[in-house]
């Protein structure tokens, strides 16, 4: 395998290794699996889920549960409130599988009863702290009155809350996390109970940010887990704790274009189009956007000691770097970018080659 340009490379072992664990977490809970596929939108990996008994997904559009939808899955959740303008795709959806919606507000089932042609499920999208989209967990009386609202009409069947604690992504370590996730589930098993003495009875709950479901190892009392950056992890999950070094299951290798050793730095064919401009900061402050590593057979090896991204522009990415590992690399050497997220880099670079050199299909509806 010759590569050329920026080339996400993916070790398909420590993919399936991911999957895996979350399958197993799953099962010993007892919680439904739903994996969110918008962190590597492609049907082959897709089929990697199915070889491991995984039936049901979660997408963040409506183009992309098109796309899966065309390659064998029938239970679909679009974890993203309803694109009224979408309506007519939606329909179309509706009637080949099973459908699950967002609605966060009386408008959107307004609109779903009047013009959704075919049976979907419903669930209504809260939050508990992180203030993004949703209806707050304690407003009991706007819930029961959607939830009457959506009882009220033939096509749509209430499911229950369906909640992203995002705010994980802030946190300073594995024990906030736990925080966080005990904290939104006792707040969700609250409403669930007062929801229940008003006569709703089996309001399920799903959750679904990385850091929480690959961290928590017991999740009584929720119904469903959503997780999606864990098929490939990034270096944000490793600094948070979700994954060790080995899981992180893609690398972008970029050539080395120019090498500056009165800087300690080099230029690399590898920039903010390929690899987002997500950065960290060090504890001087000082960003990055990305970590580095050296090729290792037929992947690569360990991250770097003081060499990361330092900066982003376009195409170029300047990577500073120790005297010693500069006079190891020259102009045209390849070197693996670990990337900050791997959700925005993957969706940059909409397409993966494995160790082994074979292309990995990727989502091309748009």
């Amino acid at each position: 395998m010759q590569v050329k340009k920026p080339t996400i490379l993916l070790n398909k072992e420590r993919v399936m290794n991911n999957i895996k664990k979350m399958v197993e977490k799953a099962k010993k809970s007892k919680v439904l699996f739903r994996p969110h596929f918008k962190t590597h939108q492609s049907a082959d990996i897709g089929e990697w889920f199915k070889e491991l008994g995984v039936s049901a997904i979660a997408v963040s559009s409506v183009d992309m549960a098109e796309y899966f939808a065309e390659h064998g899955w029938t239970d679909i959740t679009i974890a993203f409130a309803i694109n009224v303008r979408q309506i007519d795709e939606i329909n179309k959806l509706a009637e080949k599988i099973t459908l699950n919606l967002l609605v966060d507000s009386q408008e959107a089932v307004t609109f779903l009863k009047e013009n959704i042609k075919s049976k979907v499920n419903i669930w209504i999208k809260t939050y508990t702290d992180y203030h993004r989209t949703g209806i707050h967990w304690d407003n009991e009386s706007l819930l029961s009155s959607i939830i009457r609202d959506i009882k009220s009409s033939e096509n749509l069947n209430f499911v229950g809350l369906l909640t992203h604690s995002g705010h994980t992504y802030n946190s300073k370590s594995k024990l906030n996390i736990e925080d966080i996730y005990e904290d939104t589930v006792l707040k969700l098993l609250n409403i669930q109970e007062r929801l229940f003495l008003q006569g709703f009875a089996h309001v399920k709950i799903s959750v679904g940010d990385t850091p929480s479901c690959s961290i928590i190892n017991d999740f009584a009392g929720v119904d469903e887990i959503r997780p999606g950056n864990f098929v490939f992890y990034d270096v944000m999950q490793l600094l948070l704790g979700s994954c060790k070094e080995e899981d992180i299951a893609i690398a972008v290798a970029c050539p080395i274009v120019a090498k500056y050793p009165e800087r300690k730095c080099v230029a690399i064919y590898g920039g903010a189009i390929h690899l987002s401009k997500d950065y960290l900061e060090k504890d001087d402050g000082t960003k990055y956007y990305g970590l580095v590593a050296l090729q290792d057979g037929k992947g690569w090896g360990k991250i770097l000691e003081n060499t990361f991204v330092a900066s982003v522009s376009q195409e170029h990415g300047l990577i500073i770097t120790t005297e010693d590992i500069l006079e190891k690399l020259e102009i045209g050497d390849l070197l693996y970018i670990l990337p900050i997220h791997s959700c925005l880099t993957s969706n940059l670079l909409r397409k993966y080659t494995t160790l082994e050199g074979k292309e990995i299909n990727f989502n091309t509806k748009f």
